[in-house]
């Protein structure tokens, strides 16, 4: 499972920085101290039930939450509201990460100006 500190580290993640599975993982294996295995079990586990569960936040009444990242009235989402919960590109990109090991060794913060290279905004 997930605690409630490691839920917060990803909310802000996902909504605030704006990352997707494999940058996420990317991020939280220089934030956590964990294997790799169980950092990247963790961020499949999450994004699967986001998957599962995100149509319900397009239904539901918002809830006030004090955090910067809390849900609005959703005039302005934009994202789909399905997904498929097998994420197979992200998630075997993760497992590809955990094999060669790379991420284990470098145990530096990926910078922003590569994650904006790779998404392609330069």
């Amino acid at each position: 499972g997930l605690t409630y500190n490691e839920l917060n580290d990803i909310g802000r993640i996902r909504k605030i920085d704006r990352c997707g599975p494999f940058f996420m993982y990317k991020r939280l294996s220089c934030m956590w101290e964990m294997p790799p295995k169980d950092l990247g079990d963790k961020v499949k586990l999450f994004f699967q039930k986001y998957a599962m569960n995100r149509h319900k936040s397009c239904v539901v009444t918002p809830a006030y939450l004090c955090e910067q990242y809390s849900p609005d009235d959703n005039r302005f989402d934009l994202r789909p509201f399905l997904y498929n919960p097998k994420w197979d590109v992200q998630f075997r990109e993760i497992d590809n990460t955990i094999k060669s090991g790379v991420l284990a060794k470098q145990h530096t913060a990926p910078s922003t100006t590569t994650l904006d290279t790779v998404a392609g905004k330069k």
